[in-house]
């Protein structure tokens, strides 16, 4: 169906444009029920696109401002792939103090979702020290002595409790701030991990130190190495990760 899908929103539903997305998904700036909205449109499985609606649900009534999806004419939360989400004001984090924000803002996150179910199909850092595959990460596609460098990064989370991690708070364009409140946006990476994976901000927002600081700097990279192989950004994370 694709974007004539759109009309499940209401007659009066617009794209108005395009946004980045990333390459997973086609993503725009719609109007509906003429207010502004982002569309997004991907490949998703019914199952993943319902727990990600249900967390940024569960969020939202937290009291944690999220992009919760509109419902269709119909009341569903999602189409054919499509999910139409609420418009986040604000900008991108820019100083120390505002990075320092959204890592308290994350730690709410993780402290809301302990023991969440895990995303359909996804694994997780330490579950990759023995799976080989989950998503987007295919550790068999890796040369050996990367994988085992990856592995031995995750090592050190091992044993950590789990929660939902956003996967990909370091990016600024995944983040909008007003003066009172910040706003986590993109949870298409969301997925249960350990916490560290979500703490290596810029200007050290979440305040690590030491071996802590260590470990989940080394996670992180060998994270998004394997889930973005084989490009240019993946090798340059992957020569962060210690060799073995």
């Amino acid at each position: 169906m694709g974007w004539d899908g759109l009309k499940q929103w209401g007659e009066d539903a617009t794209r108005i444009k395009r946004l980045a997305g990333g390459s997973s998904n086609d993503v725009w700036s719609v109007r509906v029920h003429g207010r502004p909205a982002v569309a997004r449109l991907g490949k998703r499985n019914d199952a993943d696109l319902a727990w990600e609606a249900k967390l940024l649900q569960h969020l939202d009534r937290e009291g944690l401002a999220v992009p919760v999806p509109i419902p269709t004419t119909d009341g569903r939360l999602f189409a054919d792939g499509l999910t139409v989400m609420q418009y986040m004001e604000g900008g991108p984090p820019e100083t120390a103090a505002d990075w320092r924000r959204v890592a308290e803002t994350l730690r709410k996150v993780h402290r809301l979702t302990q023991g969440w179910p895990q995303r359909p199909g996804w694994r997780s850092s330490t579950d990759l020290l023995d799976a080989w595959s989950g998503t987007r990460i295919d550790l068999a596609a890796m040369p050996p002595e990367a994988v085992a460098r990856c592995r031995a990064a995750w090592a050190r989370l091992a044993g950590r409790d789990t929660c939902v991690v956003h996967g990909n708070p370091n990016n600024p364009g995944n983040v909008r701030i007003t003066a009172d409140r910040v706003a986590l946006i993109d949870w298409d990476e969301a997925h249960v991990d350990v916490p560290d994976l979500d703490l290596v901000l810029p200007h050290n927002g979440a305040g690590l130190m030491g071996p802590a600081r260590d470990a989940a700097e080394q996670a992180s990279a060998a994270w998004e190495a394997a889930i973005c192989w084989p490009d240019e950004y993946s090798a340059k994370r992957l020569a962060e990760v210690r060799k073995v």
